[in-house]
């Protein structure tokens, strides 16, 4: 008999993601694989992947009605993104029993992110690009945390020596 296994969620529970507000969202490649580029003097030079990333990163907005992709960089294996869903998504709230994807929230808009960006992967002979399971998020709570979070963000490629998520750095986590 086959084992099931049950995925816990990291999502806040009884939280609706679709509904307005902002969200600092971290996207991770796969094992933390160097793939999106390199940092060289506090500036990223984005690898083919990495300028496909930022390419549809950039066309959230066209595919999601409402939706505002502020503050982002793009890191040799991680993204960080600040995204803004404005006006009333829904009149009651969602209801995720099932742990399914809600139609037009963070989950949903994230998954279709990482779909395109595969997807063009796939058609171009980049076979082996993954991105890691699941995102992190934050929920944006008041302008002093949203100030905080895109200040992390514009800092971010100046401190990737220090980053843990830099396989080089003596802080990297595995």
């Amino acid at each position: 008999m086959k084992k099931k296994f049950n995925r816990r969620s990291i999502r806040l529970p009884e939280y609706d993601y679709s509904k307005a507000g902002a969200y600092f969202v971290t996207i991770c490649s796969f094992d933390k694989e160097l793939i999106f580029g390199k940092i060289t003097n506090g500036q990223i030079i984005l690898s083919e992947v990495g300028r496909i990333a930022l390419k549809y990163l950039e066309e959230i907005p066209k595919h999601f009605d409402d939706v505002f992709v502020d503050e982002n960089v793009i890191m040799p294996n991680h993204i960080h993104i600040i995204i803004s869903i404005v006006g009333a998504q829904n009149f009651e709230p969602q209801r995720n029993e099932y742990q399914k994807i809600i139609p037009k929230s963070i989950g949903s808009i994230i998954r279709s992110y990482k779909a395109a960006v595969t997807k063009w992967c796939r058609e171009n002979g980049l076979n082996d690009f993954k991105w890691q399971r699941n995102f992190f998020e934050h929920i944006i709570r008041n302008d002093e945390d949203y100030i905080r979070i895109r200040e992390y963000i514009r800092n971010n490629l100046l401190q990737w020596e220090l980053d843990e998520e830099n396989p080089l750095s003596t802080n990297f986590v595995k």
